[in-house]
């Protein structure tokens, strides 16, 4: 008897813990991402006597120029990337010595790279600028879970042409990378605006 009152009593415990702890309304919880640090906003001048080109970049960034070991002619030491170590990025940047009505066959490009996300992106504009020193170019947004948020292109519709494209080391999830799209396209912006054909 005293066995079966033990039993008893324990599940009569069971069940007012278990109505108990159902009495509170359920709430769904919000995906959370981890806080992301970045670093100060700071930047040093590219400036190479082998291209054409100069610009600032942010000193947390790592210009990479072994990209052009494969290159030959004209396009030797001109290619680069921008990496962002701590944002796990890198801009790819491709410089072209155009040749007589070549102009719109690279800007044909360059919209083509940037239209390549159309099934993936939610949405593509494309920007007009033109920096101080009178250098003109597009900058394209792409939306969505893409590889590639940004891409630009700068030219003097002449002689330079000067490509650029912002990828992740990560599989793309618009709402992780979004704080980390909006820093970047502020560096992005920055070498925009500072960049200049030497003369």
């Amino acid at each position: 008897m005293v066995k079966l009152n033990g039993v008893f009593v324990f599940a009569l415990f069971s069940c007012i813990l278990f109505t108990a702890a159902c009495n509170s309304p359920y709430t769904i919880k919000n995906k959370g991402y981890s806080k992301i640090s970045f670093p100060v906003k700071s930047y040093q001048v590219f400036n190479k006597t082998n291209t054409p080109y100069s610009f600032e970049y942010p000193k947390y960034a790592v210009i990479d120029e072994d990209v052009n070991k494969q290159r030959t002619g004209l396009q030797k030491g001109k290619w680069l990337n921008i990496r962002f170590p701590s944002q796990e990025a890198t801009i790819y940047v491709s410089y072209v010595a155009m040749q007589a009505k070549q102009l719109d066959t690279l800007i044909r490009d360059a919209y083509t790279f940037a239209n390549n996300h159309n099934n993936r992106a939610s949405s593509i504009s494309d920007s007009l600028f033109q920096n101080s020193q009178g250098v003109e170019g597009i900058l394209f947004t792409i939306g969505g879970e893409v590889a590639t948020p940004y891409q630009f292109f700068l030219t003097d519709s002449t002689h330079h042409f000067f490509r650029g494209a912002l990828y992740y080391d990560a599989t793309p999830n618009q709402d992780s990378l979004a704080p980390v799209n909006a820093f970047l396209l502020e560096d992005i912006q920055h070498i925009l605006n500072t960049f200049r054909w030497k003369k």
